[in-house]
């Protein structure tokens, strides 16, 4: 004070400093209030307004509305995230409603499904009372609940099945074994059925094929590929089975001449539910590809699918050898003799 009187030649008295003070004090005071209702109107419309949105969408979510989003945040601060947090909860609430769709659909599909074989055992039951029923009838009508009972078991299991692999319930053993050696043993699984058709049964196996994964999980997939294959090619047509080894793959092809399958019906085959051929419905549940779609997802293998309508089909699986070191280099016993003779059988 004293610098600033000498330089402009002035002289503070104590009525001018306390004047001074008392305007210092009120500009302080309203550069304080002023910076403060900016501040507030910042908080407002920067974090209040976009946290009460994300809120608010949240408590849609919470009510089963997964349309809820939220906008987009232009915010100053980059710094502060808020735009990040919305474009991942528009994520999550997408990914709910592509889950909550799936779930819709998959309760739907069941419950047509299950709806079937119990109308089937109820007509039926219901019909079996009839005090004059012949036993002819009586027969029939005992078999037709009894193949509904087994289609309802089948369905049931493989819901199950189902849901323990895609929720990771199950968990891969991998052992060595011989490959070659379970490829028949399923394939003669279907012996009855394949001469209840007559169906020709071609094989090329390599012998000594091992593999280290879970025979289990992998018995699925050659079940299901057989089943499709018998179920689909008309008597006296041919199903084909080849097994070869690729360097570190191995390959397994099953083929048939049936009906084929419509390149618009391909792209929803490994689907649940998804049944292309409609009259056969009846025979199925829609589950088994989707089984071996998982199934092979979950050991990293590969599964594709070549067919021409009218034609015939040829699912080709490849899977690796196996990474458990010494383990993939035992030599399991070859294909029993007894195996290849009922095969050749019917070759």
């Amino acid at each position: 004070m004293r610098l600033l009187a000498n330089t402009l030649a002035l002289t503070f008295t104590a009525e001018i400093l306390r004047e001074a003070a008392s305007a210092t004090f009120l500009n302080v005071l309203l550069l304080s209030l002023l910076a403060t209702v900016l501040d507030a109107l910042r908080r407002h419309v920067m974090i209040d307004k976009p946290v009460r949105q994300i809120q608010e969408a949240a408590e849609q979510m919470m009510q089963g509305d997964f349309s809820a989003r939220v906008p987009s945040f232009q915010s100053i601060n980059r710094a502060d995230g808020l735009d990040e947090v919305g474009k991942c909860f528009n994520k999550m609430a997408e990914e709910l409603a592509g889950i909550e769709t799936l779930r819709t659909d998959f309760i739907s599909s069941v419950s047509h499904e299950l709806k079937t074989p119990l109308s089937v055992i109820q007509n039926y039951g219901t019909l079996l009372q009839q005090p004059d029923l012949g036993e002819e009838q009586r027969i029939t009508y005992a078999k037709s609940i009894t193949e509904a009972s087994r289609r309802l078991d089948s369905l049931i299991t493989n819901i199950l099945k189902l849901n323990k692999l895609e929720n990771q319930q199950i968990f891969p053993k991998a052992e060595p074994y011989d490959l070659n050696e379970q490829l028949c043993a399923c394939l003669l699984s279907f012996e009855s059925e394949w001469e209840k058709k007559e169906l020709n049964i071609e094989t090329d196996l390599a012998e000594e094929v091992v593999v280290c994964a879970d025979p289990e999980l992998l018995s699925l997939v050659w079940n299901n590929l057989f089943s499709n294959a018998v179920k689909f090619t008309e008597p006296g047509g041919t199903i084909r089975l080849t097994l070869k080894a690729e360097g570190d793959d191995v390959v397994v092809c099953v083929s048939d001449t049936g009906c084929g399958i419509d390149p618009e019906v391909g792209k929803h085959i490994f689907e649940k539910f998804y049944q292309g051929d409609t009259s056969r419905a009846t025979q199925g549940n829609g589950l088994g590809l989707a089984l071996v779609k998982r199934v092979i997802d979950i050991i990293n293998g590969e599964i594709s699918v070549s067919s021409e309508k009218g034609k015939g089909s040829t699912f080709t699986v490849k899977i690796r050898r196996g990474t458990n070191g010494d383990l993939c280099l035992v030599r399991c016993p070859a294909v029993s003799q007894s195996m290849r003779r009922r095969i050749s059988r019917s070759t």
